[in-house]
């Protein structure tokens, strides 16, 4: 299975979290790096070869820095550019039917922060929603997301565990099985 990590943080380089999984990923051969921000400084998307690029793919995993409960101002309009209508979805659009799509995510607030009752008031789960509905509009499948909570507490322990286990998590995971 090909994967596709998609990378969006609009300072990489100041990034302990996001600078160090790209740094992981380097290490494995069976994942495609593209950094969104690096590619497009300019912030002026090439729509076929990030089109191309998605085709070549089997799982598409988008890499950012979780704020404001959404994702980088880049990627959104990745999303509004790159999955159009006659590509993606609508009559015609099949290019990313039955691709995997995941999440990894960073966030400043802690694990206990991002539950019902924490100050967040919503899991991460479901703060991620948008990205689950956006997969399944364009018939792909959505996989169970990677977070690390409490970003401004780094040591190197954590920092090395973590980019581990985001490896890991990319190597295996699975779609959830959805009840409806």
């Amino acid at each position: 299975m090909k994967t596709l990590v998609i990378v969006t943080h609009p300072n990489i380089e100041g990034s302990n979290w996001n600078k160090a999984w790209v740094e992981e990923l380097q290490k494995h051969n069976e994942f495609t790096i593209h950094q969104l921000y690096k590619t497009y400084p300019d912030e002026k998307i090439d729509v076929a070869k990030e089109q191309q690029l998605l085709e070549s793919h089997d799982r598409i995993i988008f890499q950012y820095p979780f704020y404001w409960y959404s994702s980088p101002p880049l990627l959104k309009k990745w999303f509004d550019q790159v999955l159009q209508y006659g590509w993606a979805y609508g009559p015609d659009g099949s290019k990313t039917k039955g691709k995997e799509i995941g999440v990894a995510i960073s966030t400043y607030g802690t694990e206990a922060s991002y539950q019902h009752s924490g100050s967040n008031q919503f899991t991460i789960q479901e703060l991620l929603r948008p990205i689950e509905a956006l997969a399944k509009f364009i018939s792909a499948t959505y996989l169970p997301h990677f977070s690390l909570n409490d970003a401004s507490n780094v040591t190197a322990e954590r920092l090395a565990k973590s980019s581990k286990d985001y490896i890991q998590h990319l190597k295996s995971v699975k779609p959830a099985m959805v009840h409806s």
